[in-house]
């Protein structure tokens, strides 16, 4: 094909590309192998679906609803655009018997819009608000492979792994927050196989441009005051958005910067010293030169003094976390924690930090019990050789593919060595 993100190209024959299809799903599904028709980008969808231990005949589950998915959406920066959305889709697909939908970053679905007939069609196969469709649940579909490879794709009939939505087609390009360049979440056009046409992938692609532009024209410009933006989960340097600009922070001003966020009345020399170094012969001096470094690096006036503290408020994706735990909002929290807190720091009161934070997840993930959840954790990085959430996985979804992945791991973990790895890991 001419565009490998596009399902069919101009003279392709729609009916006979579904036989095909269908009979090199059926193959892939039974044997694993995929065969030569399929597109790389799906054959690669459906290699991570499979190992997500997602199944042909499975559902999508709804994760909001009513007050839950209200306020969740209300709250989404994709909100600001619905309006754009709906002026430049929602007569497209009224007419054309379509829907237009929109998703979070993780799949899950927040705005289903669209022809009435169509709707009821699609609620037979939970493609409705608060539903989560990212690959990891459902497998290949538009929105949730968009927002996996950062792509705009088109998913067309027998592409899609689960076999109760093969009979749709959908197109999907994801939206990028315009300052850090971070995904939002995808718009998606859904319908049935009049969709399956170069062009749709062309129409939703330029509608997301659009967004974003109208994003970027929502932003305040040039310095906002009181508006600190921390980011230090699963990346060893953290980012800072002050007076807007980003800031790329060393490893050392990273865990000074998570400390004085979660101290907002300050800490002494003396505390900071305690937390920040393991060798005990590093003087005051030495940390005084690196706060002296870090003031230069921050807008004037950020960093005072006697105490050393942070003079505006800050909003870090490890409160996010934390405050999502504290009110047993657990599949926020999960989808917020992009990783271990700087998980290259060996400062004590940030490792002491980090234990806290994946442990009280981990706690939360298999109280809850969810198994796109659980599975979401076990495939990430972080948790490949969590035996415990392994175990959790395999009493809900019992899988022979997770079954034989906590089998390897109660060997490995077994002996001495194997827990001395895992420890080390976390």
């Amino acid at each position: 094909m001419t565009d490998p993100w596009v399902a069919l190209e101009p003279g392709t024959d729609p009916v006979e590309r579904v036989r095909v299809l269908r009979r090199a799903h059926e193959t892939f599904t039974e044997a694993g192998t995929v065969t030569r028709p399929v597109r790389t980008v799906v054959a690669d969808s459906w290699r991570r679906s499979a190992r997500a231990g997602v199944g042909p005949d499975g559902t999508a589950s709804v994760e909001l609803v009513d007050g839950d998915l209200g306020a969740y959406r209300a709250e989404h920066p994709l909100a600001r655009v619905m309006p754009l959305f709906r002026e430049l889709m929602g007569t497209f697909a009224a007419d054309g018997e379509h829907l237009l939908a929109v998703c979070d970053a993780q799949g899950r679905l927040l705005w289903v819009e669209g022809h009435a007939v169509t709707m009821r069609q699609a609620g037979r196969i939970n493609f409705v608000p608060g539903a989560r469709w990212a690959e990891s649940a459902v497998g290949t579909n538009a929105p949730g492979t968009a927002v996996a490879v950062d792509r705009p794709v088109q998913v067309f009939a027998a592409e899609h792994f689960i076999r109760q939505v093969q009979p749709w087609t959908c197109a999907a390009a994801p939206v990028h927050d315009p300052r850090t360049g971070r995904v939002l979440g995808a718009v998606d056009i859904t319908g049935r196989n009049k969709l399956a046409h170069p062009h749709s992938l062309g129409f939703v692609q330029a509608v997301a441009r659009a967004a974003e532009s109208q994003l970027a024209l929502l932003t305040p410009v040039g310095p906002v005051p009181n508006a600190l933006e921390l980011t230090a989960l699963g990346r060893d340097e953290a980012q800072l958005l002050a007076a807007g600009r980003a800031l790329r922070l060393s490893r050392r001003h990273s865990e000074l910067l998570v400390l004085l966020a979660r101290h907002p009345e300050g800490l002494t020399g003396d505390e900071l010293l305690c937390a920040l170094y393991e060798d005990e012969s590093v003087t005051p001096v030495t940390l005084r030169a690196e706060l002296a470094r870090l003031r230069r690096v921050l807008a004037p006036g950020l960093l005072a003094s006697r105490p050393y503290r942070l003079t505006v408020p800050v909003e870090s994706d490890i409160a996010v976390v934390e405050r999502s735990l504290e009110t047993g909002a657990v599949t926020t929290a999960v989808r917020s924690y992009t990783g271990p807190l700087l998980p290259g720091s060996r400062a004590p009161a940030v490792a002491r930090l980090r234990r806290r934070l994946a442990d009280g997840l981990r706690t939360a993930l298999v109280a809850r019990r969810d198994p796109d959840l659980l599975a979401d954790w076990a495939h990430a990085p972080w948790g490949e050789d969590d035996l415990d959430v392994w175990r959790a996985l395999a009493a809900v979804r019992p899988t022979a593919a997770v079954r034989a992945r906590l089998n390897e791991l109660e060997s490995e973990q077994a002996a001495p060595q194997g827990w001395a790895h895992q420890a080390a890991r976390r």
